[in-house]
């Protein structure tokens, strides 16, 4: 632990660190403490001591100055960076992500920030320079635990609030990253429900003529997300090459008190925009709803939206499907029919599982799909393919010469049995 000490100017505590470099030279760091000296010694040396201990004495020479730092004027918080509470450190980064992400990306920031980790901590009191990796540890525990929130949504909270300390450290607001030293929850191995070829066919005899048919038919034959298929425009299809590109998604969002759709003319990655070929099971589809539109549009007149004539995936009075009531009206129409109960995403491991069934290789179902990497492919779907370890056993068996055991001996044979019956 470094050695250190509280300094009092203009009013205001500092904590001055002492150390030594790499090259034996002596160092100090002035870190403001936002505390006025009257009545806050005792505070300012409980900031003290955790600053004495959290200190890390950097890896490469730096020039501190030794005299106080030149104070600045009067602005919000200027002479106190250090001492804002977390909870508010953590709006301001959120304001400031604001501009640099998309809006997607965002909404998920503010839930995570304004709905968990802002009411906790303010709740806590901690200030930014108080935080220490057992706070945070405790607070995706409590996530955990209280909320029953998944390893995956603490795992976005934990990497929040790594990224906004992460600025606080370049901003000389802190000395280390409390959050690099705090184990993330380990993700549980998450296994997909899905149908298998028949439970499909009964499926879609049930959708047959229901507003979800065409997204049934696209998540289970293509694997397409939900964002894809209501984000398929017309310009998508190429009837001539007979192929389907998928290259816009539309994402409902909560934003700012709001239900919002964000439209998008890329996929999820790179990897999601992907050309497929279009059968003609499907290629006859598409062909019966373009003209269905056109039959719509001219009964309907002026009361047909045409907001979405790009769109495939409207309904009959032009308006465009919400992702949202694709997964609402799925799961009533199972149960209507009687159907296992099953996500709507589910119709996408069911895609896969059954490319797997039929021998086809993982890497061409990652194309299929759109994983942007093999990896989340085979993590997610290794324990179906159980065609590669049969192929595997035979690689191994026609490698290796097992030698086949004689007859063990009548006295052998009864320890065998007492063996197995232990």
């Amino acid at each position: 632990m470094v050695a250190g000490h509280l300094q009092e100017k203009k009013g205001n505590y500092y904590i001055v660190l002492n150390y030594k470099d790499e090259e034996g030279k002596r160092r100090t760091k002035w870190i403001a403490t936002g505390l006025p000296t009257k009545g806050n010694k005792k505070k300012a040396e409980s900031m003290l001591q955790d600053a004495r201990k959290s200190f890390e004495i950097p890896s490469e020479t730096i020039v501190e100055e030794i005299t106080p730092p030149i104070e600045k004027k009067a602005t919000p918080d200027a002479d106190s960076p250090a001492g804002v509470l977390f909870s508010d450190f953590m709006l301001e980064w959120l304001e400031m992500m604001k501009h640099r992400v998309e809006v997607t990306t965002h909404a998920a920031y503010t839930f995570g920030v304004k709905g968990r980790i802002v009411p906790y901590f303010r709740e806590k009191g901690f200030r930014l320079l108080e935080i220490q990796p057992k706070h945070l540890h405790d607070f995706y525990q409590h996530m955990l635990k209280e909320f029953k929130l998944s390893t995956s949504t603490v795992q976005h909270f934990h990497a929040y609030i790594r990224q906004a300390l992460q600025h606080a450290l370049k901003m000389d607001m802190i000395l280390t990253n409390p959050a690099d030293k705090v184990e993330r929850p380990k993700k549980n191995h998450f296994v997909g429900s899905f149908y298998n070829d028949q439970e499909l066919q009964e499926l879609f005899e049930a959708v047959k003529g229901d507003p979800v048919e065409l997204a049934v038919l696209l998540a289970a034959f293509y694997g397409l997300r939900r964002g894809e298929i209501v984000g398929l425009k017309w310009q998508a299809i190429n009837f001539q090459n007979q192929t389907l590109t998928i290259q816009h998604t539309v994402i409902p969002v909560s934003y700012e008190g709001k239900q919002i759709t964000i439209a998008k003319d890329r996929a999820k990655n790179k990897s999601s925009r992907r050309t497929l070929p279009l059968v003609p099971a499907f290629q006859e589809l598409l062909l019966r709803l373009l003209e269905e539109q056109q039959r719509n549009q001219a009964l309907y007149k002026s009361s047909y939206s045409n907001d979405y004539k790009d769109y495939i995936y409207v309904d009959k009075l032009g308006q465009l499907i919400k992702p949202g009531y694709i997964t609402q009206h799925f799961p009533i129409v199972l149960e209507k029919h009687n159907l296992r109960r099953i996500r709507f995403h589910d119709l996408r491991h069911s895609c896969a599982s059954l490319l797997l069934a039929n021998g086809v290789n993982m890497k061409d179902i990652q194309e299929w799909l759109g994983h942007s990497h093999y990896s989340t492919t085979a993590n997610i779907y290794a324990h179906l393919d159980y065609s590669s370890k049969i192929s595997s056993a035979q690689v191994m068996s026609n490698t290796l010469q097992i030698p086949i055991m004689q007859k063990a001996p009548e006295s052998s044979q009864g320890q065998i049995q007492e063996l197995v019956n232990c």
